[in-house]
């Protein structure tokens, strides 16, 4: 029994390099949304894989992390060498809302339930890896760091773990880089800074890292960030490397997400 009125899974026949693509018809989007998937090859016996779900920043979609990022490749190689366990990558739209949807409910659609509900219910109805028993954490760089900082913090009870690059951290960022007014999004929450999440949550929150290069124009929103949250007392990890807000940063570090979550997948 699927949860969705349509679906669409690429077939095995044509995929390339471990990547499928799922499509589901979903009312919180009153439309389809897309999934790219990075299924470990090999494991057909293996259930209850983890699931890694790694949010896109502005202007993206679906295949941004696989086809700029290389997250397939860095996840296959992490996996072929042990240095991580087999899971699946999972990198879903952000709704394709004009430049970017934040990730953030509107009042007219839901893009936050849209990755926190649907994606996790898409991948396990579909993709036999993976089961009610599989843990979930979430990632992403920008935009998509905000949404995981923000819906990691907000359902502590789905996600194991959190790990954010380059991450916007309030709301107003966003006017750095989309076209769109921020009056527009129609949020129906009015407290949409990731510390606004953190402070409802801080004695149930999951483990948590981010990282920001130190040329990057969000870098301050970061320092304040990790300031906030040694001031509320939130166990976390933050790091600052060289570098700006560019895929260059993004692919080298995206390992320190992977690592994390299989970290945190033993403990």
């Amino acid at each position: 029994m699927n949860s969705f009125r349509s679906i669409e899974l690429s077939d095995e026949m044509f995929e390339q390099s471990g990547l499928r693509f799922l499509t589901v018809k979903t009312p919180n989007l009153k439309g389809r949304g897309d999934i790219c998937l990075y299924v470990p090859k090999g494991i057909k016996n293996l259930t209850d894989l983890p699931i890694y779900i790694l949010l896109h920043g502005v202007y993206g979609s679906a295949w941004v992390w696989a086809m700029k990022g290389g997250a397939h490749v860095t996840a296959k190689r992490l996996m072929e060498s042990g240095e991580i366990r087999p899971a699946i990558i999972a990198m879903p739209s952000d709704g394709l809302w004009g430049d970017g949807s934040g990730y953030l409910a509107h009042q007219e659609l839901d893009f936050a339930e849209w990755i926190v509900s649907d994606v996790p219910k898409a991948i396990r109805e579909n993709i036999s890896n993976a089961s009610e028993k599989s843990p979930i954490c979430i990632g992403g760089l920008s935009m998509g760091g905000y949404g995981a900082l923000k819906l990691g913090a907000q359902y502590p009870e789905i996600f194991s773990a959190i790990s954010a690059h380059s991450a916007i951290t309030r709301f107003s960022e966003m006017s750095l880089f989309v076209e769109e007014s921020l009056e527009s999004y129609k949020l129906r929450n009015t407290e949409n800074d990731v510390i606004d999440l953190v402070k409802r949550k801080v004695d149930s929150l999951p483990a948590i890292r981010f990282d920001c290069g130190v040329n990057d124009e969000l870098i301050e929103g970061n320092r304040l960030l990790h300031s906030q949250f040694k001031k509320l007392g939130v166990n976390h990890e933050y790091e600052e490397f060289s570098g700006g807000h560019e895929w260059e940063y993004w692919r080298k570090h995206l390992k320190k997400s992977l690592y994390f979550f299989d970290i945190q997948g033993r403990n």
